[in-house]
C-alpha cells in the first residue's frame, strides 16, 4: 500500500474509533466503510466493528488479517494482560474438567490458536505429543522458546486441519478460538477428518443473554468477540460427528471490569 494509502487509512480507522468512543455509531459506521474500502483485508477489525455496533452483517469470522494483527502486535505482553489483567484461566479449568473426567493421556495432542503456550503448559504432561498452530507469528515464536510443543506451525487453523496429512489426533483443544470465529461448521468438520474415534475435541466459547442473538446462532458483542448459542454449538457438532460429553457454564474473561460469561465444552468424536 502506497504511503498516501496508509495515511489515508489511519486516518480513517482513527477517526472511526473516536466516533465509535463517543457514541456516534452512525458517523463511525460511515468512517469504518471508508477503512474497509481502503483496506479489503480488514487488518483493523472493522467488520467486527460494524457488527458490535450493530451498523453491518455478522461476518462468519474475523478476518485473518485482523486476528494476525491483533495478536502480533501484543505478543510480548499477550500473557499479563490475558492472565493477570483479564482474568482468563481456561487452560486450567479444562486441565480440572480433564482430570475429574478420568481423561489425562493422550498421545497426540493439537493446540489450535495455542498462542504463546497457556494450553500447551497447562496440558503438558498428559500428552506424549503435542502440536501447536497459530496465526500470530511472532506468538509462536514465543510458544517455541518455551519448548512446550514438538511441532508448531504458523497457519490458520482450519486451513491447517484441511491440509494436514500427518496422524490423527486424540486430542484438539481450542480454548480461545470461537470467539474470531462466527460459523463453526468448517472447524469443527476440518477437526473431526483430523481425529481418531473416541478421541476429544475441547474448546471454550463466548455467550449473551438470547435477546442478544436475536434469532441468529452467533452475533458479535460489544468487544469485538464472536458469541455462540449453546443449541447452534450442540447442532454443529453432532452435524461433524461428535458427540457432546459436557458444557461447564465459565467466566471466560472479564473486560472492563465485567464478567464474560461463556462455556467450557468436552466433545467425543463419534
Amino acid at each position: 500500500m502506497a504511503k498516501t494509502d496508509d495515511d489515508a487509512l489511519a486516518e480513517a480507522y482513527n477517526r472511526a474509533l473516536a466516533l465509535e468512543k463517543s457514541g456516534d455509531f452512525d458517523a463511525a459506521a460511515r468512517a469504518y466503510t471508508e477503512v474497509l474500502a481502503l483496506d479489503p483485508e480488514d487488518h483493523g477489525g472493522a467488520a467486527v466493528r460494524l457488527a458490535s455496533m450493530k451498523r453491518g452483517e455478522v461476518p462468519v469470522r474475523a478476518s485473518e488479517a485482523y486476528v494476525t494483527t491483533l495478536f502480533d502486535q501484543h505478543a510480548e505482553v499477550f500473557e499479563k494482560v490475558l492472565v493477570e489483567d483479564l482474568g482468563y484461566h481456561v487452560p486450567m479449568l479444562l486441565r480440572q474438567r480433564l482430570i475429574e473426567l478420568g481423561e489425562m493421556s493422550f498421545e497426540r495432542m493439537l493446540d489450535l490458536g495455542c498462542g504463546t503456550g497457556l494450553t500447551g503448559g497447562a496440558l503438558e504432561d498428559m500428552a506424549d505429543d503435542a502440536t501447536g498452530v497459530d496465526l500470530a507469528e511472532n506468538m509462536v515464536e514465543i510458544a517455541h522458546e518455551k519448548g512446550l510443543y514438538d511441532t508448531l506451525y504458523v497457519a490458520d487453523a482450519v486451513d491447517y486441519l484441511d491440509d494436514n496429512d500427518d496422524e490423527p489426533f486424540d486430542l484438539i483443544a481450542a480454548t480461545d478460538v470461537l470467539p474470531y470465529l462466527g460459523a463453526l461448521e468448517p472447524l469443527f468438520e476440518a477437526a473431526a477428518k483430523n481425529m481418531l474415534p473416541g478421541a476429544l475435541l475441547c474448546f471454550s466459547s463466548e455467550t449473551l443473554p438470547e435477546a442478544d442473538f436475536e434469532g441468529r446462532p452467533y452475533t458479535v458483542g460489544r468487544f469485538q468477540r464472536f458469541a455462540h448459542t449453546q443449541a447452534y454449538v450442540r447442532e454443529a457438532l453432532q452435524a461433524a460427528g461428535f458427540a457432546v460429553i459436557e458444557v461447564t457454564d465459565i467466566t471466560v474473561r472479564h473486560e472492563q471490569g465485567l464478567p464474560i460469561a461463556g462455556h467450557l465444552y468436552v466433545a467425543r468424536r463419534v
